[in-house]
């Protein structure tokens, strides 16, 4: 038999604090809650594949910009590594753009030296 000394008071549903009176722009403001901006400057385009090195070894393919910013993406909207190479991948082309995506390899080998900007850093602005 459950203990009910406390059952009025408890799995009770909150009242709505306000009454909502113009919902076209509180529809339009759930709306925009969902919407993805991505800004990428004609710069960070011209930087997203690495410059060649002229020491020996393989060359890089994608430059630490990019990294960074598949990897901001990712800790921004907490994905997987696999996640954001799909992320970038259906984003990239929606913008029109023909650059080649980072792999989820490549992204977790370039990771392990990227200072990330993480929770024990405290709040994080991405701009």
């Amino acid at each position: 038999m459950p203990f009910k000394h406390n059952a009025a008071r408890r799995h009770r549903i909150g009242r709505m604090k306000f009454k909502v009176t113009n919902w076209p722009e509180y529809e339009a403001g759930l709306r925009r809650r969902g919407s993805l901006t991505l800004w990428l400057t004609p710069e960070a385009l011209a930087m997203w594949l690495a410059p060649r090195r002229t020491t020996r070894g393989g060359q890089p393919r994608y430059s630490d910009l990019a990294i960074e910013t598949a990897l901001t993406l990712g800790l921004v909207f907490g994905l997987r590594l696999r996640q954001v190479e799909g992320l970038l991948g259906s984003v990239l082309p929606l913008m029109g753009l023909a650059l080649a995506v980072p792999d989820h390899t490549t992204l977790s080998r370039r990771a392990r030296t990227w200072q990330s900007p993480n929770k024990a850093h405290g709040r994080c602005h991405v701009v």
